[in-house]
Order: structure tokens, then C-alpha cells, then sequence
């Protein structure tokens, strides 16, 4: 059993003068967004810590898209999710790929092109909002969900190929060579060696890269255009555009809208902290 001395107590009491203010901080939003949700649209501004007749019935206007700016949630939701499980994949067939072939092939230039990469996040991704919307227009994929894809897929890789890398470095050189000596070639080393061993740092870097496309905007916003096509981080902006803005739906379609993220990140936070901290210390 754990003896309570007075070094340990004072050192649990600071943790939580710490973690409690913090937690309270993280939760309070999330209180009010379910607050809000839950209120209908004349109490939802009523400064009550709770609603005197709670209701579900925001979710049902937003579920049968009773609302004009509800018109396209389903078709929203879909576009959200199939451009974040597009970038994900995308992004992890060019993280794997390229981190084997700098870490296991040690390819020439290959660190270079990876730190010159690296590179690039000290430019505020805002920064460079203006210049991709122009590239894209170039190539004629503006208001196409592959301008969006594509910007996610080139923000998300660097990272992705250096947690990858570190990762990959870890891993011992002598299955390399003992699977040379057995005749594979650099396909099968990267199938039958790399893959299986690497599966929590790509489950983390996967992860990573979904939820990033998940929860972006600014270019959303940007590189699409039709009600059609945007995401429905992007449609949940149009709410604040109304002098009398439907508060009580738009915090829940927030709330949906939140649901998956959190489900992925829960099934998968034991890879998550493993797979992105992989390589951080070396043995």
C-alpha cells in the first residue's frame, strides 16, 4: 500500500490545484454545448444551469433535416466522413512508404527531403491557405473534394513520415538482413517484416491524419464552394450567418458531429499514445 507521507500528500495536493481547473476548463464547453442541445429555442439563452423541460427534439429537426440549413446534413456527414477516411489512407500509404524507404533502404537525399518537409510547419498552415486555393485553381480541382483531399494529405505527411521514421528506427536491422538472406526482395521485406511490426504507429499516424482532415476548415471553406460538396464542419459556419442564428440546433449538430472523432480516438487512444511517442527514446 501506498504510505501518505507528507512529501506525497503535498505532491497529490498540487496535482490537483492543477487537474481540476484544468478539467473544469475542458468540460465547461462541453456542458454547454449539451446544455444547449437539449434546450429548445426559447430557453436555450435563458442562463439556467439546466433546462426546466429537457428535450431531444433538436436531433430529430437535424436528424430529418427539418431546418434549411439542415438541407444536406446526411449528405454533408458522408462528404466529412469520406474525405477524412480519404486523407487518412492517403496519408498513410505515403508516410509508410516513404519512412521505410528512408529508414530501412536509407535511400540517398531521403533524411533531407524528410527534414526540408519538416521544415515546412514553421509556416502556418493559414499562410499557406492562399497559395494552395491558387495551385488548385491552376490544376482546375477547385470546388472538386480532391483539392481538399489533397491539401490535408500534403499538411498531414510530414509529421506522419517522421513519427514513422522514428518508429521504424527502432525496429532491429538484422530482420532486415535476415530476410535478404532468405531471398526477399524490398516489396516483401516492407509486406512481410515492416508492416506486421509497425501496426501501433500506423494505427497512430492513421488516426492522426483522419481526425486532422476530421475537424479542418479553413480550407474547406476555401476549396469548396457547393452545398453539396462541403463538409458539415464547413455547413455548421452557415448557422452564424443569420441575425437570429438557431442556436439550439447548431450545438446539436455540433454534438454529432463530435461523436465520431471521439468514438475513433477511444477505440484506438492505446496506439495513439504508444504509436506517436514510438522512437522518442532511443534504447
Amino acid at each position: 500500500m501506498k504510505r501518505w507521507t507528507p512529501k506525497a500528500i503535498a505532491t497529490e495536493a498540487r496535482l490537483l490545484l492543477i487537474g481540476i481547473p484544468v478539467l473544469l476548463w475542458t468540460l465547461i464547453p462541453v456542458y454547454h454545448m449539451v446544455l444547449f442541445a437539449i434546450s429548445s429555442k426559447d430557453s436555450a439563452t435563458s442562463g439556467h444551469l439546466w433546462p426546466k423541460n429537457p428535450t431531444l427534439d433538436n436531433f430529430r429537426i437535424v436528424f430529418q433535416q427539418k431546418h434549411f440549413y439542415l438541407d444536406h446534413f446526411w449528405l454533408q456527414l458522408w462528404n466529412s466522413l469520406l474525405i477524412a477516411v480519404s486523407v487518412g489512407a492517403l496519408t498513410l500509404f505515403v508516410a509508410t512508404t516513404a519512412a521505410f524507404a528512408i529508414s530501412r533502404l536509407r535511400v540517398r537525399g531521403g533524411r533531407t527531403v524528410m527534414n526540408l518537409a519538416l521544415f515546412t510547419y514553421f509556416i502556418p498552415a493559414a499562410f499557406l491557405a492562399v497559395p494552395m486555393y491558387k495551385t488548385m485553381g491552376n490544376y482546375g480541382l477547385l470546388n472538386s473534394q480532391w483539392a481538399l483531399i489533397l491539401a490535408m494529405v500534403t499538411i498531414a505527411s510530414p509529421y506522419c513520415i517522421w513519427v514513422l521514421k522514428q518508429a521504424s528506427d527502432k525496429l532491429p536491422y538484422e530482420l532486415d538482413e535476415a530476410a535478404r538472406m532468405d531471398g526477399a526482395s524490398p516489396l516483401q521485406l516492407f509486406r512481410l517484416v515492416y508492416l506486421p511490426l509497425m501496426v501501433p504507429s500506423l494505427v497512430a499516424v492513421g488516426t492522426y491524419s483522419l481526425l486532422l482532415a476530421w475537424n479542418e476548415y479553413l480550407y474547406a471553406f476555401l476549396l469548396l464552394s457547393n452545398d453539396r460538396s462541403v463538409t458539415l464542419a464547413v455547413a455548421l459556419g452557415n448557422f452564424l450567418s443569420a441575425d437570429d442564428s438557431p442556436w439550439e440546433l447548431l450545438m446539436a449538430t455540433g454534438l454529432i458531429y463530435a461523436m465520431p472523432p471521439a468514438a475513433i480516438y477511444y477505440a484506438f487512444k492505446r496506439y495513439m499514445v504508444g504509436g506517436l511517442t514510438a522512437g522518442a527514446v532511443k534504447s
